[in-house]
């Protein structure tokens, strides 16, 4: 794969809302460039990409898989993410290494909470996008409807390559308005073979229109398009294209094409237009780094002759291996060569590389910038970490992941099953940033905190189905957080022989207040005649980790300004006497403090037919949400509200009981907010 250029490498992420299709596409993307011997259907959990036991069971993406398939000259790497709000880290993770995307939207549902989210997180990595609607066999299908609410929701500028013919069960091919052809599938080879036609009569008027649209986009964002536009000259198709492709990369526009993915329509001009708009490695800003040590900003051009720069973007844990997924942004690697991990100073050994097809995978020699690759052997380096050469060390930008929000107490339930409950979660946590594990010191539960319900009852899935761990689970806890409402002072004075040694200290510190999401700051007022310099690093250890255990109810403290005011110190004081004096003080301040309590307030979108609203609006009432906004579309409520998650426990039951069955729901964190 290496001797391709990297100028015919694709480098692409689906994403969308949940059951917007976008599993359903790769797979015919698969089958149509020849990956797939058959068509895998994500309802007969045969889908390729969900390979997880779990994703087969329940049809849906629960993690990201990547994969490699070719279309014309395109290397088109494809990373399939999933919809549901728990494993939004997963798209994160994603749309990091990722050069374009395309967006996939119901065209009955048009843009839902899901894919507004992605698309605001596509927004800050800058990926350039193509949107394709999806679902026009569906009954309620509106092309047009679907395409302006990614104009209003999403605030990006639609511009339609394609209209479809017909629509719910007229749905026959598609329009496409660069060449101004009708292209329509046939039924019997599953789509593989289609036909190029002129575009038929009842056709030509709606065509005709939407052409003068498509120019008159395109002219706005391209001078020599515009001057030819006016002039009324031809303007030849090689040219548009060009066009469409620079305002694309420079997400000007966002290409809008249509099909059926389920029926096999539309696939391959999608193709065709990965190729022909989304770009290279080359097209796109090159990575910046910092170096480890004089904090100068470094640019990586993607080269293959260039010093080697690549991020890993997840781990997997499979079959007991550590597979580390790898985007190469310049240089290459060889398999059995060093490379050199800068966050942990360390050089780690790459035994093999392979090339991957979800959990399927072929071995490599070599790999270059633009590709995305799995490497074993990586003993240490995590997500997020950067692989380069030790004479060339740079550190590529670090993922942050949003804290959980939702916990679980477990225990094993015989004496085998702890032995092996502490691995298979060490294996978890290297899979998964936003899974945090700790132990409760009081009762021995093990305590797991994370994105959401689904999101604890898949690993708690994976726990009995992958790795036949036997636990008890109890029943899902708020993760909540503790503040200061006024400030407050705290002294101590620590004087003990420990092991023979004598340790002394003395210290006062301030507690302040901060906004919320401020975070906790840290600073010393104190004289270097009261308090060496060479303690202050031990007492902002001790203090932070105090907060850290809370004082009410055991949640963090946040939003909280730390400050050193006095100390004292003789020829007995050292680090350990410091750091355990100033938790000691931490401790007096907070004994003597004003403390409260913040709780998760989830944004929750419930989407409602008509006939049950007042119900479900009730219901919301009921659990202390507020709604803040109600819009109607199709037979349709779509209600807006927010929620404390302690509340919506238990919610998707009492919302199919009061819909009958019909209504949906998503949920994602908004804010902590005072309980």
């Amino acid at each position: 794969m290496s001797q391709k250029k990297i100028s015919q490498f694709r480098n692409i992420g689906i994403m969308a809302h949940i059951d917007a299709g976008k599993t359903t596409v790769t797979e015919r993307i698969l089958y149509y460039t020849g990956k797939s011997y058959k068509i895998g259907e994500v309802h007969d959990g045969e889908a390729v990409m969900d390979w997880m036991q779990d994703e087969q069971d329940r049809g849906i993406t629960i993690t990201s898989a990547v994969t490699t398939c070719k279309w014309n000259q395109s290397v088109i790497q494809i990373i399939d993410t999933p919809g549901h709000v728990d494993f939004t880290v997963e798209v994160e993770r994603a749309l990091r290494v990722l050069d374009g995307a395309i967006g996939v939207f119901c065209a009955v549902g048009g843009v839902e909470p899901q894919s507004e989210t992605v698309w605001r997180q596509a927004d800050r990595y800058s990926v350039p996008r193509m949107a394709f609607i999806n679902k026009m066999d569906r009954v309620g299908a509106d092309f047009f409807g679907a395409v302006n609410s990614i104009r209003e929701t999403l605030r990006a500028n639609p511009v339609m390559l394609q209209l479809p013919m017909g629509s719910e069960d007229t749905f026959s091919g598609i329009i496409d308005l660069v060449h101004m052809k009708q292209i329509t599938w046939d039924d019997e080879t599953k789509g593989a073979e289609y036909a190029t036609d002129d575009i038929a009569p009842e056709f030509e008027q709606i065509a005709d229109e939407y052409r003068e649209k498509l120019l008159e986009a395109i002219s706005e964002v391209n001078d020599e398009i515009m001057e030819k536009y006016l002039s009324e000259e031809d303007i030849p198709v090689d040219e548009m294209m060009v066009a469409i492709r620079a305002a694309t990369i420079s997400r000007q526009i966002v290409p809008v094409f249509c099909g059926s993915a389920l029926k096999n329509k539309g696939i391959q001009p999608l193709l065709d237009g990965i190729s022909a708009y989304l770009p290279s490695p080359l097209d796109v800003p090159p990575v910046k780094g910092i170096h480890p040590e004089t904090g100068d900003e470094l640019v990586f051009l993607p080269r293959k002759k260039g010093p080697l720069a690549a991020l890993i973007f997840k781990v997997s844990m499979i079959e007991g291996r550590k597979l580390s997924f790898a985007r190469i942004y310049s240089g290459k690697i060889m398999a059995g060569s060093e490379v050199f991990n800068p966050l942990l100073k360390k050089k780690e050994k790459l035994s093999r590389i392979l090339q991957m097809h979800a959990n399927k995978r072929e071995r490599l020699d070599e790999a270059s910038a633009g590709e995305i690759v799995g490497i074993v052997g990586l003993k240490e380096s995590g997500t997020g970490d950067t692989l380069c050469s030790q004479d060339s060390p740079v550190f590529l930008e670090k993922m942050e992941y949003a804290d959980p929000v939702i916990s679980i107490a477990i225990e094993p339930k015989t004496h085998a099953d702890q032995e092996k409950i502490d691995s298979v979660l060490e294996k978890f946590t290297i899979e998964d940033p936003t899974l945090t594990v700790r132990k409760d010191e009081e009762t021995g539960q093990t305590i797991l905190s994370g994105m959401g319900e689904l999101h604890l009852e898949i690993i708690i899935s994976r726990m009995l189905k992958e790795f036949k761990t036997n636990v008890n689970v109890g029943n899902p806890q708020v993760v909540y957080r503790e503040i200061l409402t006024a400030q407050t002072t705290g002294r101590a004075v620590f004087e003990r022989e420990i092991s023979g040694k004598a340790h002394y200290a003395r210290v006062g510190i301030r507690l302040v207040p901060l906004n919320r999401g401020e975070g906790i700051t840290f600073a010393s007022t104190a004289g270097e005649d009261q308090i060496p310099e060479q303690y202050i690093p031990a007492i902002e250890k001790g203090i932070r980790e105090s907060l850290e255990g809370g004082y009410l109810k055991g949640y963090p403290l946040v939003d909280i300004a730390i400050v050193v005011e006095d100390g004292e110190f003789d020829e007995r004081s050292s680090e350990l006497g410091f750091s355990v004096c100033a938790a000691m003080a931490c401790k007096d301040a907070l004994d003597n403090a004003s403390i409260g309590l913040l709780e998760p307030i989830m944004e929750v979108e419930v989407l409602v037919p008509d006939a049950h609203m007042g119900d479900a609006i009730s219901d919301l009432n009921a659990r202390g949400g507020k709604v803040e906004s109600i819009n109607s579309k199709a037979g349709i409520q779509i209600v807006k509200a927010v929620v404390p998650l302690a509340k919506m426990f238990g919610y998707s039951t009492a919302l199919r009981s009061a819909s009958q069955g019909r209504g949906t729901f998503s949920m994602k964190f908004s804010r902590f907010d005072k309980v």
